[in-house]
């Protein structure tokens, strides 16, 4: 059985158009206060389409990255949109759609020497193998851990650096394909170069993709079979002009991010921290893959790991020693596991640049190879089914199939709620992962709307709970606080947070507000200290550094 190209993209854009319409919720959602104004909001780079902007887009960097076709892209909706987020949304879930697209296409690449022959052998394989290669793409493309890349305007890089990606990944394996096929060796060369080409636009886009060469090497070896003796060094020849480029561009952005400081000191957290710190990611991906309930947009670092983190890198330590003691019994398990390690290198802690333990947006690229794998072993399992002569083995297990499909799409087009607004996604954190961070942005975010007292109430908490984990920036909090009281009309509650705030840190814009409060109360003669201290400074209450 061979899928004719036409059939093999007929299933392509089947998946693709499902992503696309499963999505579509997101087109109601708006900017969070999360990034979103940093990026898009209040990012005046983005505002004129010009040749300058092009040319600051590749000689500079803007908030410590290198990424200059992800502020292209944002330009372009721009110039579009404005700042209306449905266009913005739109750009993501269609670079999505194609996304999973590319995903059965690379399927189909990837199954095609290891399902081909199995499937010529008995009859189900007419309808199970174009059915598997539609499968991996859902269960790449519905899962809800992909909402995060896709519903947040700002992770545009991961989708725009995924087209690039698996772009990339399609257009070698069609070399390697062509390379060992004789009577097709003409394209081959055409799609190598094309295959160079898009790494290097993935890496402009986003530099996670920096791994696509060891990816490249993993499919040589299997399913490809290209790492054969004899044959090895032509393969590893054919990867250098990749290793060049991702060096570079690699090079480039760690200089950019250590020249805005954006990465974490080795000294600050070390190296026996962060390899805890990946191997607890790598557990918390898998587990989240599996079962996505209770899925976040922010898993803060805890100061102090708790003794699950060490049992989880255990766990993900074992496991790998199993994959690579066991890699000739079973190769497709070591080198699926390698294609999902590999992506994940980047974000593992190693580089540390946030104050996130882990993210689920980080698995876009790295569960590409698992989602094929599982579609892989389900056909499997339902070809040893079909030898079952009762019909009702068969039926159920495609009943449970489509029963997962189900919850993955039913959770999906919930989660993608919770990024209708900041509040409902700071809401959803704080019902599962409460922090003070968390209670700030929902604070801020009802600020700005006016809801006053329900920042207030909210900002209390965080300055609580900042209390307790020794945050250095509590005066920030209380000055909030205090602004989000005098606004509501509780001047006396107001004047106590803007002392409080300037105990900590006499900014003279807090005398100036805390003036304003003290002339609400009647209180003339302290206000007009307060504005003698305060000087010019008459502003808007600011987030301050410290």
């Amino acid at each position: 059985m061979r899928l004719t190209s036409n059939r093999t993209l007929t299933l392509a854009l089947s998946a693709g158009l499902i992503c696309l319409l499963l999505y579509l919720r997101a087109l109601s959602c708006d900017f969070v206060n999360y990034d979103d104004p940093d990026y898009i909001l209040k990012n005046p780079a983005i505002r004129i389409l010009d040749w300058q902007f092009l040319t600051e887009a590749f000689s500079t960097s803007y908030m410590g990255w290198w990424m200059p076709l992800t502020w292209i892209s944002l330009a372009i909706d721009y110039h579009f949109w404005g700042l209306n987020p449905l266009g913005f949304h739109l750009t993501n879930i269609l670079l999505h759609a194609i996304n999973t697209a590319l995903v059965v296409l690379i399927a189909d690449r990837l199954l095609r020497p290891v399902m081909e022959s199995e499937a010529d052998q008995d009859s189900s394989g007419l309808y199970l193998y174009p059915a598997t290669l539609l499968l991996a793409g859902l269960l790449w493309g519905i899962h809800p851990l992909r909402v995060e890349s896709v519903a947040w305007v700002t992770e545009r890089k991961d989708v725009l650096n995924g087209i690039f990606s698996l772009g990339s990944i399609l257009c070698y394996l069609c070399y390697a394909h062509k390379k060992e096929s004789a009577e097709q060796n003409n394209g081959a060369i055409r799609d190598y170069i094309l295959s160079l080409v898009l790494v290097l636009l993935s890496l402009m886009a986003k530099p996670v993709s920096v791994v696509i060469p060891a990816m490249l090497l993993v499919a040589d070896w299997y399913p490809l079979g290209r790492l054969q003796r004899g044959r090895i060094l032509p393969v590893l020849a054919e990867k250098i002009p990749f290793l060049v480029l991702c060096a570079s561009l690699s090079i480039a952005t760690v200089y950019f991010a250590s020249d805005a400081t954006i990465l974490v000191s080795f000294q600050d957290f070390p190296l026996a921290k962060r390899v805890v710190l990946a191997g607890n990611s790598i557990f918390e991906y898998v587990s989240l893959s599996i079962y996505p309930v209770g899925i976040t947009h922010l898993y803060l670092l805890p100061r102090v790991f708790p003794v699950s983190y060490y049992l989880a890198t255990a766990v993900a330590i074992l496991f790998t020693c199993f994959c690579i003691c066991t890699y000739k019994k079973r190769p497709w398990l070591f080198a699926t596991w390698l294609a999902f390690i590999l992506p994940l290198l980047p974000v593992l802690g190693f580089l540390q640049n946030g104050a996130q333990a882990h993210a689920a947006r980080f698995t876009y690229l790295p569960a590409v190879a698992p989602s094929i794998a599982v579609a892989a072993i389900i056909a499997a399992l339902y070809r040893k089914s079909a030898s079952i002569p009762a019909r009702f083995a068969r039926n159920s297990f495609i009943c449970l199939i489509a029963v997962l499909l189900l919850f993955y799409g039913t959770m999906t087009v919930k989660l993608i709620g919770s990024w209708k607004n900041s509040a409902t996604l700071w809401s959803r954190n704080i019902d599962i992962q409460p922090s003070g961070r968390a209670f700030y942005f929902r604070g801020d975010y009802y600020l700005q709307k006016g809801k006053y007292v329900a920042a207030a109430e909210d900002l209390s908490v965080s300055i609580r709970m900042g209390q307790e984990a020794g945050f250095p920036g509590l005066f920030n909090l209380h000055a909030l606080r205090g602004d989000a009281l005098s606004k509501a009309g509780h001047y006396q509650e107001a004047v106590k947070e803007f002392t409080s705030a300037i105990l900590l840190n006499p900014f003279p814009n807090y005398f100036y507000h805390r003036g304003l409060a003290l002339k609400a109360l009647g209180n003339l003669k302290a206000s007009e200290e307060d504005f003698k201290q305060a000087g010019t400074e008459t502003g808007p209450i600011k987030w301050q550094l410290f």
